[in-house]
This record gives C-alpha cells, sequence and structure tokens, in this order.
C-alpha cells in the first residue's frame, strides 16, 4: 500500500507485489523485469507495484544482471538463496517475503504469459482473493502435456483434495492468502494443493492460458524434478497409495494361496500325468518380488515426507537480500 498526500487529500494506492522465481535465467531476468513495468504502465497506472526476484542459486550471472535492476528500481526487490531449494520451496518463500495488496507469481521464462498480470487484476477487483491461471494448452511436448493430463486425473481420483488441472502456481493471491501460507509453517510446501486445500475459503476463480515456450535458455524440468513433484504431491495429499498397497498385497496373497491349493490337489489326483515344473515358481516369485519392491519404493516417499517434516529445516536459506529495506 501506498499513500499519497495532496493538498490535505490522502489517497490510498493498492501496491501489487510480482513474484518472479529464477535459476539460470540470465536471458530472461532483465526482460521479464521491463515487460512487467511495461504492463503497470500501459495497463495499470492506478496501482503501485514491486517486482520480487527470487534466485535459487543460479550460476549463469543472472544475480549480476538482478542486482543491476536493483540498483536502478528500488522497486524491484532480490532474495539470493545460499543454495538450490528445488522448484517449490523457493517460490513458496518467494510469495511470503512479498508486502504488496496481493501477490502475483511468475515464472521469468516467459512460458506464463506477462500480459495475464492485468486479467488477473480485474478478477482480483470483483473480490476473488485467489486467481489461478489454468493451462489449456501448450506450446511445450506434446508427449510430456499428456503425461502431465493423465498425473492430474490420477491424483484428483486418489486425493480428497480436489487438485486442479494444469495449475502451476502462475496465479494472484490476496494478501490475506499470503498471510496463510506464512502460517502454515510448512518445511515442504506444496503450493498447488494448498491452494485447492483452501480454494472454497478464499472465493477463488480460474483464468484460463496458452502456455508459451520458452523464450530462451534451456527447461530446468528433467524427469527427476516431475517425480519429485509427483510424489511430493501423492505423499501430502493422498492415503491411497499406502492402503493400496495393503489390498493388493492381499489380493495376491489370496491368488497365490489358490494357484497352490489347486496345484496341490492336481498333484495329488494326478500323481504320475501332472508336472508342474519350475516355470510358474519362478513367474510368481518375480511377480510377489517386484510388488514388495514397488511398494516398499512407495512407503519410503511417504517416510521420506514424514522425515524431512520431522527435520523441519527452514523453507529456504537466504544468502543476501536487496532493496527490502528501501
Amino acid at each position: 500500500m501506498t499513500i499519497h498526500i495532496n493538498d490535505d487529500t490522502i489517497i490510498r494506492v493498492k501496491t501489487i507485489s510480482v513474484m518472479v522465481p529464477c535459476y539460470n535465467e540470465v536471458e530472461n531476468a532483465e526482460l521479464m523485469a521491463n515487460s512487467i513495468i511495461n504492463i503497470f504502465n500501459e495497463a495499470l497506472p492506478e496501482y503501485d507495484y514491486e517486482i520480487v526476484f527470487i534466485d535459487n542459486c543460479s550460476k549463469d550471472g543472472t544475480r549480476d544482471v538482478i542486482r543491476n535492476l536493483c540498483a536502478h528500481n528500488p522497486k524491484i526487490k532480490a532474495i539470493f538463496n545460499v543454495t538450490n531449494f528445488g522448484q517449490f520451496n523457493s517460490p513458496f518463500y518467494g510469495i511470503c517475503q512479498t508486502t504488496g495488496d496481493c501477490t502475483i507469481s511468475i515464472a521469468a521464462d516467459f512460458q506464463e504469459p506477462v500480459n495475464m498480470i492485468p486479467v488477473f487484476v480485474r478478477e482480483w477487483e470483483k473480490g476473488h482473493k485467489i486467481v489461478s491461471g489454468i493451462k489449456t494448452s501448450s506450446k511445450e511436448s506434446g508427449i510430456l502435456y499428456f503425461l502431465r493430463s493423465c498425473y492430474y486425473k490420477i491424483i484428483k481420483k486418489m486425493s480428497p483434495v480436489k487438485l486442479i488441472e494444469h495449475f502451476t502456481g502462475f496465479g494472484l493471491y490476496d494478501r490475506s492468502f499470503v498471510k496463510l501460507l506464512r502460517e502454515l509453517d510448512d518445511p515442504i510446501p506444496f503450493l498447488r494443493g494448498i491452494v485447492a486445500e483452501y480454494a472454497d475459503g478464499f472465493n477463488m476463480t480460474e483464468v484460463t492460458y496458452e502456455q508459451e515456450e520458452r523464450r530462451a535458455g534451456k527447461t530446468h524440468n528433467n524427469f527427476y524434478s516431475l517425480y519429485d513433484g509427483a510424489m511430493l504431491s501423492f505423499t501430502s495429499y493422498t492415503k491411497v497409495g499406502l492402503r493400496l498397497a495393503t489390498i493388493i498385497g492381499f489380493i495376491a496373497g489370496f491368488i497365490s494361496f489358490i494357484v497352490a491349493l489347486v496345484y496341490l490337489v492336481l498333484k495329488l489326483t494326478h500323481w504320475n500325468d501332472f508336472n508342474a515344473g519350475y516355470a510358474p515358481m519362478v513367474i510368481g516369485i518375480f511377480i510377489l518380488g517386484s510388488l514388495q519392491l514397488f511398494f516398499i519404493g512407495f512407503m519410503g516417499e511417504y517416510v521420506l515426507n514424514i522425515n524431512t517434516r520431522v527435520i523441519h529445516r527452514p523453507v529456504v536459506v537466504e544468502e543476501e537480500r536487496i532493496n527490502f529495506d528501501s
């Protein structure tokens, strides 16, 4: 909030925070900042703004670009992490450090269109405290988009919280929701799940957009990062995995017992003619062993989630922050 006093008249100007998480975005950071500023100058001149970059320990000169931006514009702020805290912790922490009447989270790679900012703000002014950006299509790999769609449908079926399909965190959050995020005290926050969990209480609305291609640089998403996100959502918002292990284990055990009983009867009634061989035993051992390994690994993900929460390390550790005292 900014207050201007003019001829004994106090005018309250709302401040919009734009939080930009980045990692190795040396080619995009400056253009992103300039694009956001142009949006405010042209489409949202009645609002004040702050831009908060949170850098996840970039190694390509991104920090030098951000320092230069901060030196020339006190409304641009920066947080530099001591190491890479992952794709979920850093943006969550960045949102919690904003000070505006609302906060917009947008990636630095331009896959999330900057021109959606005025659309979000108009919906916010209608009374929606959460405005979620939903991808209706994407210029990324068709296979990757298909796999994401399958993942969302599976997790929606398994979770009591109806997670939002094709929602990446791109959206607007009122300061009352940001206050809630600060109070959660979650060492491994999953923003997409949190938004879905509290959506009704904050009058959430959805706005659709097409995801663009990455403007420059290489994507930081890989199989491991996508797997990490999937496991975090499964272990934080579902109980089905563990219960599925119990049910499938019971079914596999029952089938094994029936097969063993049938083989015993056939052997006793056709002692000389019935030759079982080793194939059924080998196949059975491999199937049961595979099921055991799969569900032990799945249970390990739950244990890892619990262990991280028990240790309760900080979401992010800062190395430096710039312009927050301006």
